[in-house]
């Protein structure tokens, strides 16, 4: 962990509420896909904790969703500012578990840390399908990523409202794999894993004081005991959570 003063080097608007922040300056080491940085933001107290979803030894690309003070600062930053950042906190996922076959299973702007995760994996030589779930057409993201990563028979997007992709939840577009992974609304992991049987990981979304561990505020119960969401996930072995 270190901090580092990085520069914006683009700032693109993708719908209504979400930016793609892409930063970059140097030391931008990162030890699995699913990390996350803590970014300062001047006036207000507490960093913002926001994933990462794709990553080079230069550049660093965070895509995040407008609700509140914070994010609305991020999403003002113009092209040449200066941005101070904490980095790289947490666990990621582990793209070295068995099995040939990943699913990916991404819900609303749970969705970004998959795409770096997806490039690991590709890289690995494994066989990667992504679903990705989103309220209505004006929520989609990163669809068009994910499709020219993967190819286009291997992503499936889907709506509650049935606007963009199929209709209805992300747990009716599961397909076979030997492992799955997963980013998104606490609701929709829950059922994915009520859903499956293969392995499966999962990043976790939750309040975060300081991102490193220190103040133990956001703490979990699992089948192992209190655990530190910032310090010993946000990716957690579904095995070990409790639901």
């Amino acid at each position: 962990m270190q901090t580092l003063m990085l520069t914006v080097k683009s700032n693109e608007r993708l719908n209504h509420d979400t930016f793609s922040l892409v930063l970059e300056g140097d030391n931008l080491t990162f030890s699995a896909p699913g990390q996350f940085v803590n970014v300062d933001i001047p006036g207000l107290y507490l960093r913002r904790p926001i994933s990462v979803c794709q990553s080079t030894d230069t550049t660093v690309r965070l895509v995040f969703k407008v609700v509140g003070k914070g994010t609305s600062v991020m999403a003002g930053y113009k092209q040449g500012d200066v941005v101070d950042v904490l980095s790289p906190l947490g666990n990621g996922f582990d793209v070295n578990a068995e099995g040939k076959k990943a699913l990916l299973v991404g819900g609303g702007v749970g969705t970004p840390p998959l795409l770096g995760l997806a490039e690991e994996l590709l890289k690995k030589g494994k066989e990667v399908k992504a679903v990705l779930g989103f309220n209505t057409s004006s929520d989609v993201i990163l669809e068009k990523d994910f499709r020219s990563l993967l190819g286009e028979g291997n992503v499936t997007v889907t709506t509650m409202d049935g606007s963009a992709g199929k209709k209805g939840l992300v747990t009716d577009a599961l397909e076979e794999c030997d492992v799955l992974y997963s980013c998104g609304p606490l609701p929709m992991m829950k059922a994915v894993a009520q859903k499956v049987k293969c392995k499966c990981y999962f990043s976790l979304e939750s309040r975060m004081g300081c991102g490193f561990g220190a103040c133990m505020g956001c703490s979990i119960q699992t089948a192992n005991g209190a655990k530190r969401v910032c310090k010993d996930g946000p990716v957690f072995d579904g095995e070990v959570l409790i639901w």
